[in-house]
């Protein structure tokens, strides 16, 4: 009842735009009728449960000063030993039902208990390494025959993915839905492990690095914007805990949100949960923003621009390309995101189909001329 519960609140809208409204409401009547049934039996014997207890006490206590009157009648019991026999009859039965009480609880806790604890015992599979980071190669990311299995897949999601990246360079990656392009980039903050090959940082395998140190030098903005509650400046002060209004200013500025920013209050403007009091392209541009506070050495952008209009889009891209010294990693399904990168890669169903700029894949590749034509029309792109 409650997995329906959570689920009417988060897709309410959904629910309104197909009229299913009566449908959920009756399928909630049917889920919560089965529960209250449920619950008024497990409740008719806890009440029960007291009352016979105390019904049996109290005819135990019966029995037990009838037969003490014959006893004492016979002279074989006193009558104050009748009397301590009935205190300690009652104290003891009364603490028993306490224990009852006690034995319930207990069970219940255990099963919570044993729900955390399996939180608690689970460990990651990633071994952390000892290696501070490290930029002294000119080569920022290398993929070297790189393959990669989700565990209980029996399908390779990336399989051979090799090419390197240089410092400073601008690197799109494009492809269908489902051709592992978010699962590409998830390699290289180690989001997970590869299954098969190596995947290199500045001549380095990732896997020796420590993931406090690798993470605090690459930016990443995921596909789906998540901000927290509380204030411009806290969200993002994520990026980096120390960073001055400047800073934060700065970075507002590239990712073309410094206006939403001050037309909301400035820094100090309240985000309310989930950011739910501002709109996905504004959601986005903060993200970005969040990202590029810290300065990393690898922006990772994957698909983060999906919500906002070409020509923020396009400012967007022009203001990252100004950055010096960072290698960003643009992932998107438009053409126009990714056209003027410095290197393109063309993914499909897992595999590296094809590797260069635009001018080149659109002339050597039949699948991204298939996609630009998609996006631009046949005639833009014999043009």
């Amino acid at each position: 009842m409650l997995l329906r519960t959570r689920e009417n609140l988060s897709g309410a809208r959904v629910i309104r735009a197909f009229s299913k409204e009566d449908e959920e409401m009756a399928a909630f009547n049917d889920d919560n009728t089965a529960l209250v049934k449920v619950q008024k039996f497990v409740g008719a014997i806890s009440a029960l449960m007291n009352p016979l207890t105390f019904i049996i006490i109290n005819f135990a206590i019966i029995a037990l000063i009838y037969t003490g009157a014959i006893e004492i009648d016979s002279g074989e019991l006193t009558q104050g030993e009748l009397i301590a026999l009935y205190n300690y009859m009652s104290q003891i039965l009364v603490e028993l039902i306490k224990l009852a009480n006690l034995i319930i609880s207990i069970t219940r806790s255990l099963a919570s208990a044993a729900r955390i604890r399996a939180v608690f015992e689970t460990e990651s599979s990633m071994q952390d390494g000892a290696l501070d980071f490290d930029t002294d190669s000119e080569v920022a990311v290398e993929f070297s025959d790189v393959s990669l299995c989700y565990s209980g897949s029996r399908e390779e999601s990336l399989a051979g993915i090799s090419f390197k990246a240089r410092r400073g360079e601008t690197v799109g990656i494009i492809g269908g839905t489902g051709s592992g392009k978010t699962s590409l980039v998830n390699l290289i903050p180690r989001f997970y492990d590869a299954t098969g090959g190596l995947v290199l940082l500045y001549g380095t395998d990732i896997k020796s690095y420590s993931l406090e140190a690798l993470r605090e030098k690459i930016g990443v903005v995921p596909q789906k914007a998540a901000l927290f509650s509380g204030t411009v400046r806290d969200n993002m002060r994520w990026g980096k805990s120390d960073a001055s209004d400047e800073e934060i200013f700065e970075a507002l500025e590239i990712a073309q949100a410094k206006g939403v920013v001050l037309d909301k209050g400035g820094l100090d403007a309240e985000i309310e949960e989930g950011g739910a009091n501002l709109s996905g392209g504004q959601k986005q541009r903060l993200t970005i923003a969040r990202a590029l506070v810290g300065k990393p050495e690898i922006l990772i952008l994957d698909d983060s621009a999906s919500a906002l209009d070409f020509a923020t889009d396009k400012a967007l891209r022009g203001a990252i390309r100004n950055i010096k010294n960072t290698t960003v990693f643009i992932v998107s399904q438009r053409c126009s995101s990714v056209m003027t990168a410095d290197k393109i890669l063309l993914l499909d169903d897992g595999n590296l189909s094809a590797v260069g700029t635009h001018e080149e894949l659109l002339s050597s590749s039949p699948l991204y001329r298939e996609i630009y034509e998609s996006q631009f029309g046949k005639e833009v792109a014999v043009k």
